[in-house]
């Protein structure tokens, strides 16, 4: 028996043939082939263990990338362009209000417009102490002003108001209008690039923002539109009454105090929120009915006291709007707002 066993270990393989015939093909075939998988199996499980790797590797970097990112925007408060690009293309917050959020791009749109003005315009050293104290200051109006802009976004869903296209080309338009003619959109762009460091686009926006936030504020202002109400009613009973006394008059009984003012010789092209155009129309002494400022701070009633070729003279009563800001305040008030960077 041990003779059998030992017979068996020491039996050696057949002698792989040198000639390749059509009877030893097929063992030449097989050499081959098990000669070429002793490379295929191992490759294929080190394949496995590459994509691994590198999801891996793509997921921690991606991680680092974003960890960074937010360090740089909440914690260092990096306000450059890159930074800037980033937050245009990815909309993370800076603060929200009754839940809506507050977008970090808004927020640095309008801080570096402010900072560009003052250190293009007034030339004011960043690096000095006033420069500081006024940075600070910019950081409290453009975050407040963007809180502002991010809730009245919020009120106009609610009560359905956008603004359209023509309404935002017509204050476009209005906007390039000076005292000798419309100036044209290269040179008015070149100009807002120059003051305010904004691209068309990003002018658009601030325009349409803007616009947004007047009309969601004369929407909810129902105290006004009453004191307007009762203002026109007191005109078309006495047309010839004194408007300072008028003004004092309705201020007594309305919830919105009116205001009285004087004009002065202005141009007839004034930038007064649409007041002296409104004006020009009239002759003397004439009163006009109520019209919205452009600028958004109310309503008012203008007659107008004299006028030559180039300029007029006014008075008026405005009826400011308050529910809005009021509004706000009450919620800048209470915990419904979170600010994502100290300030």
């Amino acid at each position: 028996m041990k003779n059998l066993f030992r017979k068996f270990r020491n039996r050696k393989s057949p002698p792989v043939p040198t000639r390749i015939t059509s009877e030893t093909v097929a063992q030449h075939r097989e050499r081959i082939l098990a000669g070429g998988r002793r490379f295929k199996y191992p490759i294929q499980y080190a394949r496995h263990k590459l994509v691994i790797n590198a999801i891996l590797i793509g997921l921690g970097t991606l991680i680092l990338v974003l960890a960074i990112g937010l360090w740089q925007l909440y914690l260092v408060q990096n306000t450059s362009d890159f930074m800037y690009r980033i937050v245009k293309f990815l909309p993370v917050p800076v603060a929200t209000i009754d839940g809506q959020q507050v977008l970090y791009s808004d927020y640095l749109l309008k801080y570096r417009s402010s900072v560009h003005y003052l250190e293009q315009k007034e030339q004011v050293s960043l690096k000095t102490d006033d420069g500081k104290r006024q940075v600070e200051y910019i950081k409290q109006q453009s975050m407040k002003d963007a809180i502002a802009d991010a809730y009245a976004y919020k009120l106009a869903k609610k009560m359905n108001i956008s603004v359209s296209d023509s309404e935002l080309e017509g204050f476009l338009k209005e906007q390039r209008k000076s005292s000798d003619g419309e100036v044209s959109q290269q040179t008015y762009d070149a100009v807002i690039l120059d003051y305010y460091g904004w691209s068309p686009s990003e002018y658009r926006h601030m325009a349409e923002e803007k616009l947004l936030r007047q009309k969601v504020a004369y929407k909810m202002d129902d105290a006004a539109i009453d004191t307007v109400n009762s203002l026109t009613v007191a005109i078309k009973n006495n047309s010839s009454a004194d408007f300072k006394t008028l003004a004092a008059t309705i201020s007594k009984t309305a919830t919105t105090k009116a205001v009285y003012g004087v004009s002065g010789w202005v141009p007839k092209d004034n930038q007064d929120g649409g007041l002296s155009i409104v004006a020009a129309k009239l002759s003397k002494l004439q009163i006009s009915d109520s019209v919205k400022s452009t600028i958004g701070d109310g309503y008012y009633v203008v007659k107008l006291l004299d006028i030559n070729d180039t300029q007029i003279s006014y008075e008026y009563i405005q009826v400011p709007l308050s529910t809005f800001d009021d509004a706000l305040k009450s919620i800048l008030d209470t915990e419904k707002v979170k600010k994502y960077i100290s300030l």
